[in-house]
């Protein structure tokens, strides 16, 4: 297939890259600053794109046989604190991502979209989403020592899914473990839809690793189109 992977550069999507290309597939990586990237591997090939411009991503659809993005508003920051104080600065940054990937799919609405978000969209039972308790996102932004403001950008995620929601677009939307940070790929992780997977202490975790092992999964046999899913150990 050919994958294009918008926020190529970043934690996340850069783990996606890698595992795209060691299944043989064909990659466009998709970055906001391609200038003075080096690339040694076969098989793909870099663009610039802006993730939040339909005009832009619309323009790189052709020839995809998917679209993934793992955008961030962090994607291009210095380090993870700048990473922070960029989202936090504009958390509608990921509605107006949905927005522009959905009216430049109109064009193309054959290619599949893979979005990576966010788990305060989770719920904690049927109908009780995380994000919508103040007092639990205070607890998960100072149990990852961030800062408060963090939230919205959390919410900021779920709004973006509710958009996704609203399409007919070819979506998919994957909300990882509630704790994901670089770690191991061991392929092996339980699937869930809109509540955490949990492991036997209690935790929903994943490496970015296996998280992109999940995506391109799902790249290649679809199971959750129109549709949210999650992951953990």
């Amino acid at each position: 297939m050919h994958i294009g992977i918008i926020g190529a550069t970043g934690t996340i999507g850069s783990r996606i890259v890698t595992e795209a290309l060691d299944r043989g597939h064909q990659v466009t990586a998709f970055s906001r600053d391609v200038a003075g990237l080096q690339e040694d591997r076969g098989n793909i090939r870099w663009k610039q794109i802006d993730a939040t411009d339909a005009g832009s991503i619309a323009a790189v659809l052709p020839g995809l046989d998917v679209l993934i993005s793992a955008f961030g508003a962090g994607n291009a920051a210095k380090d993870s604190g700048d990473a922070v104080a960029q989202a936090v600065a504009d958390p509608g940054i990921y509605a107006r991502a949905a927005t522009a990937l959905l009216t430049a799919l109109a064009s193309r609405p054959r290619v599949r979209l893979i979005v990576v978000g966010g788990a305060a969209s989770l719920e904690l039972e049927p109908g009780q989403v995380f994000a919508d308790s103040d007092e639990l996102l205070r607890a998960a932004t100072d149990g990852f020592g961030l800062p408060r403001e963090y939230a919205a950008a959390m919410r900021g995620h779920g709004d973006a899914l509710n958009l996704f929601r609203t399409s007919n677009r070819l979506w998919t939307y994957l909300s990882p473990a509630i704790e994901i940070a670089p770690g191991e790929r061991t392929g092996r992780f339980r699937i869930g839809t809109d509540q955490p997977v949990v492991d036997a202490d209690g935790r929903s975790r994943i490496s970015v690793e296996d998280a992109a092992v999940a995506v391109l999964d799902e790249a290649e046999l679809p199971r959750f189109v129109q549709r949210r899913f999650t992951i953990g150990y």
